[in-house]
Order: structure tokens, then C-alpha cells, then sequence
């Protein structure tokens, strides 16, 4: 049986407004994986006509949150996801629309028995960024963490 996680698209754009600002797409949405797409608007562009590179970061943070979301909606009563640390590596000039895939790093029920355990665990949502040509032009991981509620 395969769940349906059709609801985190909405659930992103209702939480975090600007991805519906930006005008991010989910194309495919599981538990641990993320597929979203951005179209090539030229006000989201920099000096060299490519998507800016903070418009980069925020559809692969986004598809990242997005990944969370999905992989731990169970225990969103008890904890908060929040992002711990980012890095991102630009490879190539991006062009055109962008895709992102984020990918879980850690088995959820490894995160969720920490969190059971009292822990505050981390979990690494790893992202491959490519341009219109299927470029790979950029790498994002975000370290997300579940805080226990109070």
C-alpha cells in the first residue's frame, strides 16, 4: 500500500507563503523523496540571465521541508522541524526552469526512536538541483532537526 501525500503541496504553500510566491510546483511527493520544479521567471534572475542563486537555495530548501514534512507528519503534534545548518555548492550556470530533487538522508525510524528516546534528533535532506537542460547546477543539504514541543 502506498500512502498518499498529495496534501504536502498544499500544506507548504498555506504554511510557508512564498513558495506559492515563487511559484514552486511539487511533481512528485513520497516519504523520503521530493521533486519540485520552478519556472524560468526573468524578476527571479541574476547580472548573468541564470535563476538567482537565492531562488536556488529556497527551491531545494523548500523541496527539503517538503521531504520532512512528508517523512515525519505522525509525530508533528509532539515536535517542530526546524533547519539545524545548510550548505550549498553552485556547479554550473543555471537556464531556464529549475528542478530539485530532495532525498531523506537518514532512515525516518531511526529519527523517530531518537525522538522517542527524549532526543532532539537531526536529519540530513540531501538535493540535487538541475536546469532546464538536466544540468546538475547546484547541490543543497539542509540538516533539519525535530524540537520537542514544550
Amino acid at each position: 500500500m502506498t500512502a498518499d501525500y498529495g496534501w504536502v503541496a498544499d500544506a507548504m504553500k498555506k504554511t510557508v507563503p512564498w513558495v506559492a510566491t515563487a511559484g514552486i510546483e511539487f511533481r512528485e511527493v513520497a516519504a523520503d523523496r521530493v521533486v519540485c520544479e520552478l519556472p524560468d521567471r526573468e524578476d527571479q534572475r541574476n547580472h548573468v540571465g541564470g535563476p538567482h542563486a537565492a531562488v536556488m537555495f529556497g527551491l531545494a530548501e523548500t523541496a527539503s521541508g517538503a521531504v520532512g514534512l512528508a517523512a515525519f507528519a505522525a509525530q508533528l503534534e509532539r515536535a517542530t522541524p526546524l533547519v539545524v545548518h545548510s550548505e550549498i555548492r553552485y556547479r554550473k550556470l543555471a537556464l531556464g526552469p529549475l528542478t530539485v530533487e530532495a532525498t531523506l538522508g537518514r532512515p525516518a525510524a531511526e529519527v523517530v526512536a531518537e525522538l522517542d528516546a527524549g532526543e532532539r534528533p537531526e536529519f540530513p535532506v540531501r538535493c540535487e538541483i538541475r536546469d532546464g537542460e538536466q544540468r546538475v547546477t547546484g547541490e543543497v543539504t539542509v540538516r533539519w532537526t525535530l524540537r520537542p514541543n514544550a
